[in-house]
């Protein structure tokens, strides 16, 4: 079986929140910590990505802690450089997602043991219609919902591939595009309802009722 090692990004502001969201309390811990402790069961090693300033001093449960930079992909990049250059497989998580089962972890990585898929990620189906605007606000473009997915994190990936495509220095709001503009094939597993993000202090609240129930 491939070594596998997970990387946990936590370098947001919070602007959206009002706070660094992933240090709120969940629970009586703090989120970055359900997300880092969800990696484990699957991980041999976990790195985590605070944001620049937070400090390193705190693990938070990870093996290793990293400063991160100022976009995502830049903080993922800053983990990667600490995941040793022999793991085969590697998983980016986000903290915002404490709720990641087991299962969703196993299913990401097995996507990828099997062969044929550079990457594996989560998807759910959108039940809402989507539209394209443009920038007046006009609809330009119906989408077919049939083929959209709604995208969660643990997202796993060939290591090697992984790191190719970060070299390229490209940005996106997940790694699965940057893989994908490599032209690899990036596998959709079933997503997770539960497996909520939080964005607003709301989502607190949701997320400790999922946990009681």
């Amino acid at each position: 079986m491939s070594t596998v090692w997970a990387i946990v990004v936590a370098g947001g502001s919070g602007q959206r929140f009002g706070q660094m969201k992933q240090f709120a309390l969940l629970a009586e811990r703090p989120v970055v910590e359900w997300a880092v402790a969800a990696c484990r069961p699957s991980s041999a090693g976990v790195v985590l990505v605070v944001p620049r300033g937070v400090g390193v001093q705190v693990a938070h449960g990870a093996d290793v802690v990293v400063e991160g930079g100022a976009t995502r992909a830049e903080s993922v990049r800053l983990g990667l450089a600490a995941v040793p250059r022999t793991v085969e497989v590697i998983v980016v998580h986000d903290a915002a997602r404490p709720l990641a089962s087991d299962e969703l972890f196993r299913s990401v990585i097995a996507a990828v043991h099997s062969g044929g898929a550079g990457g594996a990620i989560p998807g759910l189906p959108v039940s809402d219609t989507i539209k394209m605007v443009d920038g007046t606000n006009n609809v330009t473009r119906t989408l077919d919902r049939a083929s959209l997915v709604a995208v969660q994190t643990p997202q796993a990936f060939d290591g090697d591939l992984l790191r190719r495509a970060h070299a390229q220095r490209g940005e996106a709001t997940d790694d699965a595009a940057l893989v994908e503009a490599l032209g690899a094939t990036v596998r959709v597993v079933p997503g997770d309802p539960r497996n909520l993000k939080i964005t607003t202090p709301a989502d607190l609240g949701t997320a400790e009722s999922l946990l009681r129930g």
